[in-house]
């Protein structure tokens, strides 16, 4: 297995597959690298080279008790894009990867990015407050912290279902999704995963998605029941120059898994563009 040792010790589980020009991938919560398997074989099956990493704290990747929030996430992806000397990559962030794709860009720049593409992404913040009446509650992510610490097994469980929109009327529920749903979630700490948790809704990236200057690509489901598309790519799109927005009707937060073949055929026509 390929790691990448960051400066603080934790090691960071990435694969790489291919020759091609690089797509980099980051998963949501409370995924891993395994979340982007039918983009990643799409992908490599028509000629780029895919790279995933795990996130620390989730999937193979070290889990510390500290760096979970999104400047360490971001120094982090940034590690395994050096590491590997990639140049002109994609970077493609779905969820909580989303947000750490554009804290990467905020924090990193652009010279080693071609595009990008957030997908049901954080950005640019999912938090209610005063300047953010549209965000979410606080309550809404307490829920989401004490479902963790009392029972992460079971939380995980009930959360694949909205999140794949399971729950909605003539739903084609897949058991096998639930259950890797749930084998990947329970696979990662259950520290780092906690204070992702603040880490996704709390962190504002306004002034990180100012600086995009390269092409950005928005997918994001208008039935999300996860990231709500209100408070996220609708705003967010609208302060990334050069950027487009595609919604999916009716579709969930999950789309990279539900709609594979619509992501996919996406995604390449964006690379290729």
């Amino acid at each position: 297995m390929s790691y990448v040792t960051t400066k603080d010790g934790t090691q960071i589980y990435y694969k790489d597959w291919g020759t091609g020009k690089p797509v980099v991938f980051s998963h949501g919560w409370p995924l891993d690298a395994d979340a982007w398997d039918p983009q990643m074989l799409f992908l490599l099956q028509h000629g780029w080279r895919v790279i995933a990493h795990d996130r620390r704290g989730h999937g193979r990747s070290s889990q510390p008790a500290e760096g979970n929030e999104m400047d360490t996430f971001a120094d982090d992806l940034a590690a395994v894009i050096e590491s590997l000397d990639l140049k002109g990559a994609t970077l493609v962030g779905h969820s909580t990867g989303g947000g750490e794709v554009t804290r990467y860009v905020g924090r990193h720049g652009t010279k080693r990015v071609a595009k990008v593409v957030l997908i049901g992404a954080v950005p640019p913040l999912m938090l209610q407050t005063e300047a953010n009446p549209g965000g979410l509650p606080i309550e809404v992510f307490d829920n989401i912290r004490a479902g963790v610490a009392a029972n992460r097994s079971q939380f995980f469980k009930d959360l694949a279902v909205p999140f794949y929109g399971y729950n909605r009327p003539g739903a084609k529920i897949s058991q096998g999704v639930i259950d890797s749903f749930w084998g990947i979630g329970v696979l990662g700490g259950i520290k780092p995963e906690y204070d992702c948790i603040k880490a996704f809704s709390e962190t504002d990236f306004t002034e990180d998605l100012k600086k995009f200057n390269v092409p950005t690509l928005f997918i994001h489901g208008d039935d999300d029941q996860i990231v709500p598309i209100g408070a996220s790519a609708a705003m967010a799109s609208k302060l990334v120059k050069n950027s487009t927005l595609k919604i999916y009707a009716g579709e969930s937060h999950g789309i990279c898994t539900t709609q594979p073949d619509r992501v996919n055929a996406d995604l390449l026509a964006f690379l290729e563009d």
